[in-house]
């Protein structure tokens, strides 16, 4: 997850997903943090406690896909803020993470459908002219399910 760049974000049954961008602290492994401002459907949505939620991420140079859920809550944790707070957080906020409008979400995930691929297009051309000439199927990689 330290190199996914966005991720789609949402509470679960609402039906809507929002592109996030995912923050994680190696010191805190169980969470995936969130910068968002207050006032956004998001932030409303957990303002009085955390909710069932559902996090889907892609990265196709890793060979990561994942659909998980979880619980999203509001934290208040200054540390995991500094941790998260980026150079493109701050072009969002006129007060930088002291900025009153900012909001810290944090993702708790609870289980995962994963999908890890072949990361280099010439492996994948490989299995699949592998496939043609073998008449077996192509490696697609690992799926599986994770418990957290």
């Amino acid at each position: 997850m330290d190199d996914v760049q966005a991720g789609m974000l949402g509470i679960k049954g609402q039906g809507r997903l929002i592109a996030m961008s995912p923050q994680v602290d190696d010191d805190v492994p169980d969470h995936v943090w969130f910068i968002t401002a207050k006032g956004t459907e998001l932030a409303k949505a957990v303002a009085s406690g955390a909710q069932p939620a559902q996090l889907v991420v892609a990265d196709a140079n890793a060979g990561l896909y994942a659909d998980a859920e979880g619980m999203l809550s509001h934290s208040t944790d200054r540390e995991a803020l500094d941790e998260a707070w980026s150079f493109v957080a701050d072009a969002w906020f006129e007060g930088g993470k002291h900025d009153p409008d900012v909001c810290l979400l944090k993702f708790t995930p609870a289980s995962a459908e994963i999908s890890v691929t072949p990361t280099s297009g010439v492996k994948f051309l490989y299995e699949i002219g592998k496939a043609h000439i073998t008449g077996e199927k192509p490696d697609a990689g690992e799926q599986g399910s994770i418990v957290f």
